[in-house]
C-alpha cells in the first residue's frame, strides 16, 4: 500500500479511506482486470467461424491487454495467492471461466482438424508462453501486440497442428 500510495501521489491514510485492506484493493484489480479481459474476448468472438482464427483472437486479446496493462499484471502474477475468502473464489471463477473458453477453442480446432492433443497441457502451455510477456518485453525494441500475437499463435499452432493437417 506504500509503494501505491507513493506512486499515486495518494497518501496512505487516503489510500484506506477508500480502500479498507490491501486485499479489497487487490481483488477489485483483479476483478476488473479477468472481467474487462472476458468481456473483450467474447465481444472479438462474435461472428468468427474459423477455430484457428477464434484461438488468433483469444492471444491476440490477451497480449493486448498485457502489455497495455504491464504494472498491473505484473502485481497479479506476483499476488495471485494473496486473495482470501470470498475475494479468492470470485476471481477464481472469473479466472476459471477464461480458462474454459481457451479450452473450448482448443476443442474446437481439435474436433475441425482430427486433432490428437492433450487439451490441457496445450492450454496451460499457451498461458505460460502469454504470461510471462511483462518479463521481457520492451516496446522500445519489442514488437506491438499485433505482431507478438501472431508470432505466438504460429509457435503454438505449429505444435498443437502436425504437419500435413492444414494451418491458414
Amino acid at each position: 500500500m506504500r509503494d501505491l500510495s507513493r506512486a499515486s501521489g495518494m497518501s496512505l491514510a487516503g489510500l484506506y479511506y477508500y480502500f479498507e485492506s490491501k486485499e479489497r484493493l487487490l481483488y477489485l484489480i483483479q476483478k476488473h482486470t479477468f472481467s474487462t479481459i472476458v468481456q473483450r474476448l467474447k465481444a472479438r468472438l462474435e461472428g468468427i467461424d474459423s477455430a484457428e482464427e477464434r484461438i488468433r483472437i483469444f492471444i491476440l486479446n490477451h497480449l493486448e491487454y498485457f502489455l497495455a496493462n504491464q504494472a498491473g499484471m505484473k502485481v497479479l502474477s506476483h499476488e495471485a495467492e494473496a486473495l482470501k475468502n470470498g475475494f479468492a473464489s470470485e476471481v477464481a471463477a472469473i479466472k476459471r471461466e477464461y480458462y474454459r473458453i481457451c479450452v473450448g477453442l482448443l476443442e474446437e480446432l481439435k474436433r475441425e482438424r482430427g486433432l490428437q492433443v492433450s487439451t490441457r497441457i496445450a492450454v496451460l502451455s499457451l498461458f505460460g508462453m502469454m504470461n510471462w510477456i511483462y518479463t521481457w518485453h520492451n516496446p522500445r525494441v519489442d514488437a506491438d501486440a499485433e505482431s507478438i500475437a501472431k508470432e505466438m499463435g504460429d509457435v503454438f499452432l505449429s505444435g498443437v497442428i502436425p504437419a500435413g493437417k492444414g494451418r491458414t
